[in-house]
């Protein structure tokens, strides 16, 4: 059952022509803790999946990077419109395996410790030219832990914010071009995320070099190309319908986290594959379709997206869809062991207090 926060009306479903003006509020805990505990004892050939690391993503990165720095070379001496297309259709794509890099690192599935993780996430960044990377994974990590709970997850819509946007062509598309921006303000919401460390200072240091070299280098519409990149990746792209593939309440108005099987999982890593990753989040990218194919009844049973042009499109034109199509809860009762310093994650406790296994480096 979904109540609306506005008041103490119960409601199962909305009408599929109804805009939704108010979040739903879950009556239940958030989908995934429980999940993993039941897939894990149905399954414990997934155990060992666990923990893996997958040092090829560094290769990746060396190579997305380098072909972002020769494409804003080539097109250093180009028209506006030049550089922008080759954004749109090349750059936004890089730049977005990037951030799956960035994701990846956050969740340390790349190279065993913490610091090369960190590293790999700085590297990532760089032609993002936006120092995000080391920030990110404090608040990526407490929406794991915390979805849905509105001060503590950055992946929800503030509320002024779905206010604003409501559920009209324009309104979206404006919220699709600024994305970055909006989810920038969201921190503010967040402050219990203490998300300013050396790693973070770090990061806007290395990015400041990286943007004074390329200037010094390649000038200044190389900038422009690289920057014209990550707002492609994030925003009004079909890249940008990634958002609304993951949580919101487009295919129903119970199942709360989404996936999505298209083929622009080869590009992007696999990042599709939402269900199985807050399930398994120490799993990497490259064992998550493994994931699925060992645990069937739990995932073929659940709807999912299986193209981001499509769902991009639907979001823009039908006006049943808003920023309010989101479940909401209150913080859980175990809060307090959430927020202590550290990084660990739902899964890892599951696995301690199940005896399965300690916790995840």
């Amino acid at each position: 059952m979904l109540r609306r926060l506005t008041n103490e009306v119960i409601w199962c479903r909305r009408s599929p022509v109804e805009a939704p003006t108010e979040f739903y509020q879950g009556q239940w805990p958030e989908p995934h803790r429980g999940r993993t505990r039941a897939i894990l004892k149905a399954h414990p050939e997934i155990r060992p999946l666990l923990g893996r690391k997958n040092p090829w993503t560094f290769v990746i990165i060396l190579l997305a990077v380098g072909s972002q720095v020769w494409v804003a070379g080539a097109v250093s001496q180009q028209s506006f419109a030049v550089v922008l297309l080759a954004a749109y259709l090349f750059g936004a794509f890089a730049t977005h395996t990037l951030f799956v890099c960035i994701h990846e690192a956050a969740h340390h599935l790349i190279f065993r410790g913490v610091k090369p993780n960190l590293i790999a996430a700085l590297v990532a960044n760089l032609p993002s030219l936006v120092p995000t990377a080391l920030s990110f994974r404090h608040f990526h990590l407490k929406h794991h832990a915390f979805q849905g709970v509105e001060d503590l997850d950055a992946d929800l819509p503030s509320r002024w914010e779905a206010r604003l946007i409501g559920s009209g062509f324009i309104g979206k598309s404006f919220w699709l071009l600024l994305f970055p921006i909006f989810q920038a303000l969201r921190t503010s919401r967040t402050r219990s995320v203490q998300a300013f460390d050396f790693w973070a200072r770090l990061n806007i240091a290395v990015q400041a070099l990286f943007i004074g070299a390329v200037y010094l280098t390649l000038g200044p519409t190389a900038l422009l190309y690289l920057l014209a990149s990550f707002w492609f990746s994030v925003g009004l792209h079909p890249l940008g319908a990634r958002w609304i593939q993951e949580h919101y309440l487009v295919l129903d108005h119970e199942q709360e986290t989404y996936s999505y099987y298209g083929p622009l999982n080869f590009i992007n890593l696999n990042v599709g594959y939402h269900n199985e990753h807050h399930d398994f989040p120490s799993v990497p990218w490259n064992l998550l379709p493994e994931v699925k194919r060992l645990a069937p009844e739990y995932y073929d049973t659940l709807l999912c997206h299986n193209s981001l042009t499509t769902l991009f499109f639907r979001f823009l034109f039908e006006q049943e869809i808003s920023l309010f199509s989101r479940i909401v809860r209150l913080r859980p009762k175990d809060a307090a062991r959430w927020l202590k310093p550290g990084l660990h994650l739902p899964e890892e406790d599951i696995l301690v207090e199940d005896g399965l296994g300690t916790r995840i480096g």
